[in-house]
């Protein structure tokens, strides 16, 4: 379950890059039903903010590193970010953005694990982070692929604190479950899972975060997505448990799930 009280270790923020601002903005907006506040022109936005029943839910921002692909970046709460960018080139980890200040709202740095996945982290300031967590058009979960579990958890445990569960996948293999440290199970914000480099040919091999966005309909969500450019890498399934899913692309390549959840006990 994600909140918003954003302790350290929790996710806190997203965005997105894409090289088509506007059109992402109403792909999105159809598919999650959010609404776009643009940043700069309103005919030329360079970005602005998703929002759904008045929150923001989302960053969106026009890509501007050379040869980047389209994806979502995931965003974890930290104390000082000064101190996680040490821990991150303690553990080869490599620092692909260093921390800087955004005005009043906060302190960021981007950063990319051993195993090629991207990730950020925020230093809350005015702004501790989205408005809107696990309900319908918002992010309810994290999920990491990477070629390598162990190291993995050995890199994140050390750099973000978290702690880890482990659970066995239908058909064989298991599945990490990440909660924030000191925190209880119901407080799990994300898993990952080790997949083998040949499935992982998008990214060339190397591991990568994607949002999972909780939604009321999976199958009618997924209907926006083919219907809008968009298009499907899995699903829809039912996992038991965790309700109906279905991993998807934007028509830009990135990559993001949406998720039926399961009625809670």
């Amino acid at each position: 379950m994600i909140t918003t009280d954003f302790v350290p270790g929790s996710p806190c923020w997203l965005d997105l890059g894409t090289p088509d601002v506007r059109a992402a903005a109403a792909f999105y907006g159809t598919v999650l039903g959010w609404s776009f506040e643009p940043m700069g022109s309103p005919e030329e936005p360079e970005g602005g903010m998703f929002r759904k029943d008045g929150g923001i839910v989302a960053g969106l921002g026009r890509l501007t590193e050379e040869g980047a692909r389209s994806a979502w970046m995931i965003y974890y709460s930290v104390a000082d970010a000064e101190s996680t960018t040490r821990a991150v080139e303690a553990a080869n980890g490599t620092v692909r953005l260093a921390p800087r200040d955004l005005d009043a709202w906060g302190r960021m740095a981007q950063y990319t694990d051993p195993q090629g996945a991207q990730f950020a982290v925020w230093q809350p300031g005015s702004t501790k982070g989205v408005d809107l967590m696990d309900a319908p058009g918002s992010l309810s979960w994290t999920e990491l692929y990477t070629t390598d579990a162990a190291a993995a958890k050995e890199f994140y445990g050390t750099v973000l604190g978290w702690q880890f569960g482990e659970m066995e996948m239908p058909g064989g293999g298991a599945y990490t479950l990440i909660t924030p440290s000191g925190l209880p199970e119901d407080r799990m914000h994300g898993g990952l899972m080790e997949l083998s480099g040949q499935h992982l040919s998008r990214t060339g091999g190397q591991g990568y975060w994607h949002p999972v966005f909780a939604v009321t309909d999976c199958d009618a969500a997924v209907a926006e997505v083919t219907g809008n450019g968009g298009s499907l890498q899995m699903g829809p399934d039912d996992a038991e448990g965790v309700g109906r899913l279905a991993v998807c692309l934007d028509p830009w390549g990135a990559e993001f799930v949406v998720l039926a959840p399961a009625a809670r006990s």
